[in-house]
């Protein structure tokens, strides 16, 4: 998947960005990347004096317009970031007339082979490894990175795969998670710890076969959804690391109340980015769209078309109810 690269193992995705922006010298600088995103990117860019210069998105792909680039490129843009949403891949070849140094995002997306200049991936997101970022980098970046260890968040990710735990985090532990587990995130980048990547390598043996095994129960869930007026994602190569989709367009008020009765019937579905970082709704219209109809559902490798029935069942209920 990596001709001619390097790969270092974080602690984290954001950790692997951060490696870029310093060996790129990105610092006090301006990179173009879609406004559809990742809010985690915003204090990163702060600490290091970086003006993001964002693009609306294309509402069908997620991706960013690629006719808006050239206007916005200035004498300080020293690099565009894209990326690869919920697993849907973005054609490279589309930007690379621009001569700007191409960072790819794909911690939705291992299995999309990268065709950037840097790459970065967040592996616990497809994987049981408690966490874990990968940097795809040039074979002359010397980097250095301390040790990390197993801790108290690598516990409560341990737990989480299982079931019954699993349940009850979903359940009961959205106030209480998120002030636990902040004060583990390391101001610096870290290598990631052994227990993780012994997880990563156990289940990469097993991973182009539960791939396939993905792509196959999400396609038949997406033309489950059309019917009942969701927007899915259609896209040669997807790796669905999640399973999105727009609410129906008359829904668009409603869609916390969706996601919300779901839950009683024990389907937890997510908002991902459904709180933009940018502020101009006037100048990213789709971006805006995209967060406030935007649910994500849950698809796991274990699931079969029975678990897609039930979940298509209890959402055909909540759309009754409503």
């Amino acid at each position: 998947m990596f001709p001619g690269k390097q790969l270092i193992f974080t602690d984290m995705g954001r950790s692997a960005f951060k490696i870029i922006i310093e060996k790129l010298d990105l610092q006090n600088s301006e990179i173009l990347m879609p406004a559809y995103i990742c809010d985690i990117f915003q204090p990163i860019l702060e600490r290091y004096n970086i003006k993001p210069i964002f693009l609306d998105i294309d509402l069908k792909t997620f991706h960013v317009k690629v006719d808006e680039i050239e206007k916005k490129i200035t004498p300080k843009t020293k690099a565009i970031l894209v990326c690869h949403t919920y697993g849907l891949p973005f054609d490279i070849e589309k930007i690379k007339k621009f001569g700007l140094p191409i960072i790819e995002d794909l911690a939705h997306a291992f299995g999309i082979k990268p065709r950037g200049d840097i790459a970065f991936f967040s592996l616990y997101k497809q994987f049981p490894s408690l966490r874990g970022g990968l940097l795809v980098c040039p074979k002359d970046w010397q980097v250095s990175l301390p040790k990390t260890h197993f801790g108290f968040r690598d516990f409560i990710s341990f737990l989480n795969c299982f079931p019954i735990f699993a349940f009850l985090f979903k359940k009961f532990g959205n106030e209480i998670a998120p002030r636990m587990l902040r004060k583990e995130k390391l101001p610096e980048p870290g290598a990631i710890n052994g227990v993780s990547l012994k997880l990563f390598s156990a289940s990469l043996n097993d991973f182009g076969r539960s791939l396939e095994k993905r792509k196959k129960l999400a396609l038949f869930f997406q033309q489950e959804l059309k019917p009942l007026g969701f927007e899915v994602q259609e896209a040669e190569g997807n790796v669905f690391c999640y399973l999105s989709a727009l609410v129906p367009k008359n829904l668009a008020e409603k869609r916390d109340e969706v996601v919300e009765k779901l839950r009683k019937h024990r389907v937890f579905c997510t908002r991902i980015w459904h709180t933009p970082i940018v502020l101009n709704k006037d100048e990213f219209p789709n971006t805006f769209e995209a967060a406030k109809r935007i649910i994500n559902f849950p698809l796991q490798n274990h699931y079969n078309e029975k678990d897609i029935d039930k979940m298509i069942s209890a959402l055909k209920k909540v759309l009754k109810n409503l």
